[in-house]
């Protein structure tokens, strides 16, 4: 094995440490927005609002986590929110025809993991950038979605399906016990397999992971259909906790995923980030949203301010890379 095929097998030391220095400032403004927010509003710290952000930031943390993956590989998924759209649709007629929750989320995993899996193919074997690939499947599923549902809304569902999104164990809410259990999976998955390792160097240099013998394109189907499947896990989530399902369920949800990898530290050029990053990405843009709807700020200037954080975390990613070079 050549000295340049080593390099891309193994993950940078000095980005890995790099990555722990901005968690922790990414740690600072999650604590530093809390205080600002305590201060600026009496309910901030009501048990009632902290579960909210909990809930709200585990439902972002599951669509950002699988996208989080294919950024890592220097690639971009723009159709996950059309993907939860048509899985919560589709996993909803499951429901409904056959009053087999079970077999709802199986089909809306399912969904999700064959959207993903095409994103993949097209990626792959077609060799179609990514950001193309799949802001043309969005506009595919937006389509299909709007075609299945035919302007119909779905609703009432069993209440035991309605707990996955609504209910509480021991004091906090499902989503967020779900959260814990795939940031630890994820964290797990990219750090210490080898599959996670090879995906790193496939970001950090996909020339170089190929002439070292990584299968660069089963795991590059892999990752995009992960997402998928994370898409599909989301889509059960706002199912049960929306107790319904329309065509335009996913529309306002695909910029805060990507918002909250790209907050959490994962590079846009790929081969930096982490699935814990994501999680923290996911909590402080949660935050912020919060924090508008405490302060009663219109929510029209809500899209505006995820986009420029968007831009912002975008920028700093850049400089902070072209600083490591």
């Amino acid at each position: 094995m050549t000295d340049i095929t080593k390099e891309a097998m193994m993950p940078p030391r000095s980005f890995l440490s790099q990555d722990a220095i901005q968690l922790f400032y990414r740690l600072l403004a999650a604590f530093l927005i809390c205080a600002v927010l305590a201060v600026l509003s009496d309910s901030f710290l009501s048990l009632g609002n902290i579960l909210n952000v909990l809930r709200q930031a585990s439902l972002t943390f599951f669509i950002a986590s699988g996208l989080t993956l294919v950024v890592l590989t220097a690639g971009l998924d723009l159709s996950v929110g059309a993907n939860v759209a048509l899985s919560a649709c589709i996993a909803g007629t499951v429901i409904h025809k056959t009053g087999s929750p079970a077999l709802g989320i199986l089909t809306g995993l399912a969904c999700g993991g064959i959207v993903g899996l095409l994103n993949g193919i097209m990626v792959t074997a077609l060799r179609i950038p990514s950001f193309i690939a799949t802001y043309g499947m969005l506009w595919v599923l937006n389509g299909l979605t709007y075609w299945y549902m035919a302007g119909e809304t779905l609703h009432g569902f069993p209440a035991g399906f309605r707990q996955i999104g609504s209910g509480y164990l021991f004091g906090l809410p499902i989503p967020v016990y779900l959260l814990l259990v795939f940031l630890g999976i994820g964290t797990l998955f990219a750090q210490r397999t080898i599959w996670g390792q090879e995906i790193y160097a496939i970001g950090a240099n996909p020339v170089a992971a190929r002439l070292s013998g990584i299968p660069v394109a089963r795991r590059l189907l892999l990752v995009y259909a992960v997402s998928g499947i994370m898409a599909g896990l989301a889509s059960i989530i706002f199912l049960s906790r929306l107790n319904s399902a329309e065509a335009d369920i996913g529309e306002s949800l695909t910029l805060p995923a990507i918002a909250a990898v790209l907050i959490g530290g994962t590079s846009l050029f790929g081969g930096v980030g982490t699935v814990f990053g994501t999680f923290i990405g996911a909590l402080i843009l949660t935050l912020v949203l919060n924090g508008m709807n405490l302060l009663s700020v219109s929510a029209n200037w809500q899209p505006l301010v995820t986009g420029i954080i968007v831009i912002l975390a975008v920028w700093l990613d850049m400089k902070t890379r072209r600083r490591a070079q």
